[in-house]
């Protein structure tokens, strides 16, 4: 937000001395005179909402003083925007605003505190278009440069700068849209089209109509951007709309004969390819041509990319393990019951009602560790996109029951898939691991097998189909090898379709069957991959375990010391009186605090250490419910395990005392992202906290110690900012999206060979404090 202390402001003489110099009538000049006058004692009053009100009114009346009141008028706006704020007056708020920029449309301090508004209210895409227009206007102006690239990332996704960097899938899109102009697609709608480089190639390869919708309104002023800047704003007309909204003829005047898009995901439908189709084919595209009919292409419709082959594999992965599945029962003497199931976002179950991402995805060819595959490449789909009917069945067809033949001994840790884009019968593009190209492949982790190690002879089963427009793999098991195939394939949920035959042989084949649903489960918690990786870090909980028993300990034998001290004054006393004492003071616990951001056993573990009272900042209540199972099944009196959250009002207040008497024994802080990258607001409580602590106490982890490494990496380039015109076949479009490059990059995995020792490096910065000489280039908390 903008300094909002008042600022020195001109004379008010000389302000209605200019007033009354103006051409107006003398009851105008009177008006704003007065105004002016209120407005000041206003702001005097701290009455800002009516000093707001008298300069609408002073600058409606007499715009030539914009310069004079620029300045208070900014100042009384921000303050009044305030009040608006903490009322929960938004509309108000935002009103006041677009009055003030429609006096002031070039005010790069309006425009920047419009959207600093706009951002704490969710609106991250409106928010960006006035940082952006306040970077426009005036360059240098910090504060805006600071939150247009704060919200950046976010606005623009990073697989915009790999994709247009993908030479091969440019040149490969460009050929199929010139051969489909060529044959007469002269009206085309491009869907979701991103900078509008598809749009750029259908106009150069000569169609006559090209449209273009984009959603997002930061993608939508940047396509006009790069379109102008091409010279082909007059041809290519932009919708900042979902192509779900675009009617007959109220955007566009008729159906077009060609749909281009490229909204393919990892997993091929997440982007809503299929939902998108399916309406441009009922609303927006010609008939389709039929087969054996011939005649000029204008008159019928089509869309590319013409159709889609997806894929699948079976795989081995360590690194895909580590962030979807627990696999450790005992974490630093903590034991993990069965009676919580520990899930990943990706798992997909097929009795939820589910609408996120059921996958995750990763570049394969580049995973630390790499993969091993236990299965041949197998078939999973086609799906036809010019073909109306078998997009509509697809989100209603049943699922597809598949058996894959086991190749290679291994532990099944994933299905990955990627697919096969036709552009039309000439071009195609995969996203195989394989192949050197801007899309990542999805991953299906493998979850709830009574054994995940799996050997040739074996198959693995699973149901595929397109629920809620999203790929989805279920109901994943393995059958044995070692019994017979027919009956392994006939096993269903569905009694009616269990084949009849020996009991025994029946009864077998279900007990070797590894399904994927178990009959019950008391607690399901679902963490986020990085919080799974973190659980499976047996290092990292058995440093934290050492660290806070060491400091526990020290702790504990002066608190024994002093305890002892006055227990021999009280007995002196007691001898000098006369009086026998008996009774022995229970001692106090020692109080552990863990404010690290998400699922955290650290407090369980400290819990077992002595005397000791930890308290969880967890926020989910399941996360809450599965501390507490853990702690039961560890045989925790009741109420060992405090949740920190529910004895204060606000998070702000989470680095309070216990009790007022009290004080923490160890403050555990979470200063580390997963990404690598230092939690600065985590830095600031560390501070605070420091006087929070007892007489010896800790902070944990008590310093972070920092490596730098310098690295090549042509992927990294690639990744960060769009490389010249070559790229982009000769259209300008970097210096546009370059814009929204990212200053800081966070490597997941190793991009070059250096990396490698990026990641063992991060991955020391997490332990507690060692017993280390050397303690240059750290962070002391």
């Amino acid at each position: 937000m903008p300094n909002l202390r008042p600022r020195p402001r001109r004379g008010a003489g000389r302000v209605a001395r200019a007033a009354g110099r103006g051409a107006g009538a003398a009851g105008r000049d009177e008006l704003v005179s007065r105004s002016l006058q209120s407005a000041e004692h206003c702001l005097g009053a701290q009455d800002f909402g009516t000093a707001y009100a008298h300069y609408l009114l002073v600058l409606s009346l007499a715009p030539e003083l914009k310069d004079d009141v620029k300045e208070t008028f900014q100042y009384t706006l921000f303050r009044w925007a305030e009040e608006l704020d903490a009322l929960s007056r938004t509309q108000d708020l935002l009103g006041c605003y677009e009055q003030a920029l429609e006096l002031f449309p070039h005010d790069e301090v309006i425009c920047n505190s419009m959207g600093e508004h706009l951002f704490r209210m969710g609106f991250r895409d409106e928010a960006a278009g006035y940082f952006r227009k306040a970077v426009k206007l005036n360059p240098d102006f910090s504060d805006a440069k600071e939150n247009f690239y704060r919200v950046a990332n976010w606005l623009v996704e990073r697989w915009h700068f790999i994709m247009l960097n993908d030479t091969r899938r440019n040149t490969i899109y460009n050929a199929a849209i010139q051969k489909a102009v060529c044959l007469g697609s002269k009206s085309i709608l491009d869907i979701g089209a991103g900078t509008g480089i598809l749009s750029m190639f259908a106009k150069k390869a000569g169609a006559h109509l090209v449209y273009a919708c984009e959603l997002s309104k930061t993608m939508y002023e940047l396509a006009c951007d790069i379109v102008a800047a091409n010279e082909m704003e007059a041809g290519i007309k932009l919708l900042h709309m979902k192509s779900l909204d675009i009617e007959i003829p109220k955007h566009i005047p008729e159906r077009v004969s060609l749909v281009v898009t490229e909204t393919v995901d990892a997993g091929l439908f997440g982007e809503g390819i299929l939902e998108s189709l399916i309406h441009a084919w009922e609303h927006l595209l010609l008939q389709p041509k039929t087969k054996g009919e011939n005649g000029n292409c204008e008159k019928y419709g089509k869309v590319i990319p013409a159709s889609a082959v997806i894929f699948g594999m079976a795989v081995e992965c360590a690194e895909i393990r580590r962030h979807h599945r627990v696999g450790i029962k005992d974490i630093a003497g903590i034991c993990l019951p069965t009676s919580v199931k520990f899930q990943s976002p990706a798992y997909s179950s097929i009795d939820a009602e589910e609408t996120i991402e059921p996958y995750t995805t990763e570049k394969m060819s580049r995973v630390p560790g790499g993969y091993l595959a236990l299965t041949e490449c197998f078939e999973i789909m086609t799906v036809d996109f010019n073909n109306l009917q078998e997009l509509k069945s697809l989100a209603t067809k049943k699922p597809d029951k598949i058996g894959i033949p086991v190749i290679k001994e291994g532990i099944l840790d994933a299905i990955v898939v990627w697919f096969v884009l036709q552009l039309d019968d000439e071009h195609s593009l995969s996203t195989s691991p394989s192949e050197e190209t801007c899309w990542e492949q999805a991953v299906y982790p493998v979850h709830d097998l009574a054994d995940y190690w799996i050997k040739p002879g074996d198959q693995v089963m699973m149901e595929v189909s397109c629920q809620d427009y999203y790929l989805r793999i279920q109901s994943i098991s393995v059958f044995n090898s070692e019994h017979e195939m027919d009956v392994g394939k006939s096993f269903t949920k569905n009694k009616d379709l269990l084949p009849l035959g020996n009991e025994a042989e029946l009864c077998s084949a279900l007990a070797n069957l590894q399904t994927s649903k178990p009959d019950a489960v008391e607690q399901t918690c679902v963490l986020e991959s990085t919080e799974v990786a973190l659980l499976n870090n047996i290092p990292y909980h058995e440093g934290f375990k050492m660290a806070m028993k060491k400091v526990l300990s020290s702790l504990t034998l002066e608190k024994l010391g002093q305890a002892m001290d006055t227990q021999c004054q009280n007995n002196e006393m007691s001898c000098e009186s006369g009086q026998n004492n008996s009774e022995q003071s229970v001692p106090e616990p020692l109080y552990v605090l863990d404010v690290s951001e998400g699922f955290s056993i650290l407090p369980i573990i400290a819990g077992t250490l002595g005397q000791v009272k930890p308290y969880s900042s967890v926020e989910k209540d399941q996360h809450r419910m599965t501390l507490d199972l853990i702690s039961e099944a560890n045989h925790f009196p009741k109420e060992t395990l405090e949740f920190w959250l529910r004895h204060v009002e606000d998070e702000s207040a989470v680095l309070q005392r216990p009790k007022s008497d009290k004080l923490w024994s160890i403050i555990i802080l979470d200063v580390i992202e997963p990404s690598g990258l230092i939690q600065q607001e985590i830095m600031e409580k560390a501070a605070i906290s420091r006087c929070l602590l007892q007489s010896g106490g800790k902070i944990f982890p008590q310093y972070v110690l920092m490596f730098g490494l310098l690295v090549e990496s042509q992927t990294l380039v690639e990744e960060s900012a769009v490389q010249g015109t070559e790229r982009t076949l000769g259209f300008n479009i970097a210096p546009f999206i370059n814009q929204f490059q990212e200053e800081i990059r966070t490597l997941s995995h190793p991009v070059g060979r250096p990396c490698e020792d990026t990641v063992k490096r991060w991955i020391s910065i997490h332990k507690p404090r060692r017993e280390a000489s050397e303690e240059t280039n750290s962070t002391n908390f």
